[in-house]
């Protein structure tokens, strides 16, 4: 089994916290002033990044999940797989994740 950490940015530290609070609670994963160019000009606004920690199984239900959560036409949702690290705490994303 491969463990992932997804990064996902939100519009604000409530809709992170919001976000984050679900998709813990669904067990799909566990729960972490931008710059940016969007649809023309080069945008700066607040925003919220956070880091989730799940298994490669619930992926594609964990994006669709927050997906449909988020405030944005286009939310930044990106996996990153894990290669090496503390047995005990993958290990524990195992235990917590459906």
């Amino acid at each position: 089994m491969s463990q992932h950490l997804v990064y996902v940015t939100a519009a604000t530290n409530e809709e992170a916290r919001a976000i984050a609070k679900t998709i813990v609670a669904e067990r799909l994963a566990g729960a972490l002033e931008w710059v940016y160019w969007w649809d023309g000009p080069v945008q700066s606004e607040p925003e919220v990044s956070f880091i989730l920690k799940t298994k490669s199984e619930l992926l594609e239900p964990l994006i669709a999940r927050i997906k449909a959560l988020h405030s944005y036409d286009c939310p930044c949702v990106v996996a990153l797989p894990i290669a090496v690290g503390n047995l005990d705490f993958l290990n524990f994303i195992d235990k917590k994740t459906v």
